[in-house]
């Protein structure tokens, strides 16, 4: 069974410094969580910074009546230029999620670059094909829109 890729890119009118605090802040992970989705962090991540290491636990609805337990492990930092977190426990065979941060002219350059894989061989097939990798889109999607609401829209150069 293969490995699936994601990457988006986005740029935001930020200082690097700006972004990586929002970001390396586990508790701001329900605002660019879409509502339906019913996330719920079970781990006190308080309002520090994650480190490797770092366990965080939440559940996740990604279907009316189906509640999964995700548990993530911050597996890298690279202060203001990386961090990985794997999936430890959760609806995934494989998820490592790698986010980036580069700074560019007038603010920041964000990649997320996500390796995944679905149990259940053909099956998993068959949900990615038409149910996870749309999904997926729509999650970035609201992300994005999140962000830019929030810091503002990347000014056109």
């Amino acid at each position: 069974m293969g490995v699936y890729v994601l990457k988006r890119v986005q740029q935001l009118p930020l200082t690097l410094e700006q972004a990586w605090d929002f970001f390396a802040t586990p508790a701001n992970l329900k605002e660019i969580t879409p509502a339906y989705l019913g996330f719920e962090m079970l781990s006190d991540s308080g309002s520090g910074k994650m480190y490797p290491g770092q366990l965080i636990s939440y559940y996740i609805k990604p279907f009316p009546g189906m509640r999964f337990f995700w548990l993530t492990e911050i597996t890298h930092v690279r202060e203001l230029h990386y961090f990985i977190d794997e999936q430890r426990s959760g609806p995934y065979a494989f998820w490592h999620h790698t986010h980036f941060f580069k700074e560019i002219k007038g603010g920041v350059e964000m990649t997320d670059l996500v390796h995944y894989q679905l149990p259940f061989g053909f099956l998993g097939k068959l949900v990615h094909k038409f149910v996870v990798k749309r999904r997926l889109k729509e999650i970035f999607d609201f992300r994005a829109e999140v962000l830019a609401s929030r810091f503002g829209a990347f000014p056109a150069l």
